[in-house]
């Protein structure tokens, strides 16, 4: 299960309330994406929540292709914004505080932790896999990779 999955809408039955319509808790799925996109009944939210809700539709569903919002641009996007937090230093409980409060979305720190660690397993194979075809330049860039993850 992709850290998508698991990232979640803050105070989504009051957002549900002030927009009328159920939406699935999910921040990632189907419907919420379709809201977002859309942008159907965004005004009936207060400001502050409009705002990050705009800033997430901005920031994650803007891109050119055909099938967007369902293109998995807007999941890889998101995917980049975890790992740049990382790459700040940010922990797993820091990553979730600040998700929720740029986005009004949050996962659970374990959740988050378990997507960073299996990022590090995928760059040790990767690594692995470039020394043993020789690579050792892509090697070294991948063990680069893998420690900025980590630490």
């Amino acid at each position: 299960m992709a850290i998508t999955d698991k990232i979640y809408v803050k105070n989504h039955r009051q957002l549900s309330s002030q927009l009328e319509t159920n939406i699935p808790k999910g921040a990632f799925k189907g419907a919420t994406l379709d809201l977002l996109f859309l942008g159907d009944g965004l005004e009936k939210l207060d400001e502050t929540t409009r705002d990050r809700v705009l800033d997430f539709a901005e920031d994650f569903l803007d891109c050119g292709c055909d099938t967007n919002p369902y293109c998995g641009c807007a999941e890889r996007k998101f995917i980049q914004y975890l790992l740049e937090l990382r790459a700040q230093g940010l922990g797993p409980d820091a990553i979730v505080d600040v998700m929720t409060d740029d986005y009004m979305v949050y996962a659970y720190s374990g959740d988050v932790l378990s997507f960073l660690d299996n990022g590090v397993r995928t760059l040790e194979a990767a690594e692995s896999l470039a020394r043993v075809d020789g690579a050792t330049e892509k090697a070294d860039e991948i063990r680069q990779s893998k420690q900025e993850l980590s630490r």
